[in-house]
């Protein structure tokens, strides 16, 4: 595989790095997919952005992009087959990236973060209640098809419903339910959802492929 590739190193279940990951497919970007241990971060990861959070694309210039909307617009801008930065919407993404984030992680990990679950499950359901209502209107957060804000969005409303799926299954939440279903039985989604084992120095090169 060319040396020229971008790098990306990522965590298959992390949301960020899945929504990266779903864009770069989506624009059909080849990079170096380097899948991470977050006990065990390569220091070559480490070495391009210090903050150690995944994504991290590094480009064969040696430049660094590691926010994960980020690599979501650098790689649409170059090919943009189903027209995604047409239905983005920043201030949407920040609130989930923002306080529908908080609450999903204190729901999630309580114990981390010494919280009350049901307190912040409550607050995040008020946040599924207004996407429920923008996917009542037109099927999709910002249009009639799937776009940024859609692909950017789904990978924490996915894990949100993962903690207690039998709870999810009896909110009152009919076209987020669908939505939510529909994304994840994509092809798009089993493709960035494919298992690769953590990268060490030396390995391989994998890329990432639809």
């Amino acid at each position: 595989m060319s040396e020229l590739l971008p790098i990306l190193y990522s965590f298959r279940r992390c949301p960020y790095a899945m929504r990266a990951r779903l864009a770069l497919i989506v624009s059909q970007t080849p990079v170096t997919l380097r899948e991470v241990k977050l006990s065990a971060k390569p220091q070559a990861m480490l070495d391009a952005s210090p903050k150690g959070t995944v994504p991290v694309l590094v480009l064969p210039d040696g430049s660094v992009i590691d926010e994960s909307v980020d690599v979501m617009r650098w790689a649409l801008a170059s090919s943009d087959p189903e027209g995604w930065l047409e239905r983005d919407d920043p201030d949407l993404i920040a609130r989930n990236d923002g306080q529908f984030k908080h609450d999903l992680d204190r729901y999630k990990y309580p114990e981390r973060h010494g919280s009350e679950p049901l307190a912040h499950r409550a607050q995040g359901l008020a946040m599924l209640h207004s996407l429920e209502t923008r996917l009542a209107r037109s099927g999709y957060l910002y249009g009639s098809r799937r776009g940024l804000a859609d692909m950017a969005i789904m990978p924490f409303v996915r894990q949100f419903a993962a903690v207690d799926p039998d709870w999810f299954a009896t909110q009152s939440l009919p076209c987020l339910q669908r939505w939510l279903a529909e994304h994840l039985a994509s092809p798009i989604f089993a493709s960035v959802m494919v298992r690769h084992q953590p990268w060490t120095p030396g390995d391989p090169d994998v890329e990432l492929a639809p």
